[in-house]
């Protein structure tokens, strides 16, 4: 099983060769129970976030991981990418925009006592 930095760094690296536009990565130790790492990124249109998708479902195979199920493959307007200890959150420019993932798990959100997790399924 890869670690959570090495599964970060081929998610980032995978994304870079696939031309992502701003690529973020939030570390989420001690924040969140689900994952160590989250990667968000935006591609330029719908085939342009699938093709990233699937290029880091292969690369997480590449690396170790067995499985790395993913939702949103059918729309590809937002696609979330299970890799366990790292998340990867794939958008077109005004989902991403929308749903403002950097904010909600920024160190403001923290700080007024809010739970990001809450926020998002409210």
């Amino acid at each position: 099983m890869p670690s959570a930095a090495n599964l970060k760094v081929v998610a980032e690296s995978s994304l870079d060769d696939d031309k992502a536009e701003d690529i973020v990565v939030i570390d989420l130790a001690g924040k969140a129970g689900f994952a160590d790492f989250m990667v968000i990124a935006t591609g330029r249109s719908d085939r342009h976030v699938g093709a990233m998708a699937d290029h880091v479902i292969q690369n997480f195979k590449k690396a170790g991981l067995s499985s790395a199920p993913a939702e949103g493959m059918g729309q590809c307007d937002w696609v979330l990418i299970d890799g366990g200890d790292v998340i990867v959150h794939l958008f077109k420019p005004e989902v991403r925009g929308f749903y403002n993932l950097e904010k909600l798990w920024s160190e403001e959100a923290e700080d007024d006592g809010t739970d990001p997790a809450m926020e998002l399924a409210g």
